[in-house]
């Protein structure tokens, strides 16, 4: 994909920012906002994951699954 963009540079020379056509940026978002979504899923995902470790290891008793439905 090739993204057609123009750097916006100060007095000194320095870049300040980058232009691009808003098509491309709305483009960037989308993408920006899937990457965040999938990356709050596996973190979601890993944490579960560590709890249901933390269950099988521990010696108290379980909650089932019908009694957590019941309680909601």
């Amino acid at each position: 994909m090739k993204i057609a963009f123009e750097y916006v540079n100060d007095t000194n020379g320095n870049t300040q920012a980058v232009k691009l056509p808003l098509t491309e940026w709305e483009r960037v978002l989308n993408r920006l906002k899937k990457y965040e979504q999938a990356f709050k899923l596996r973190s979601d995902l890993k944490e579960a994951f560590q709890q249901v470790e933390t269950l099988k290891q521990s010696k108290e008793p379980k909650q089932t699954l019908n009694d957590f439905l019941n309680e909601l």
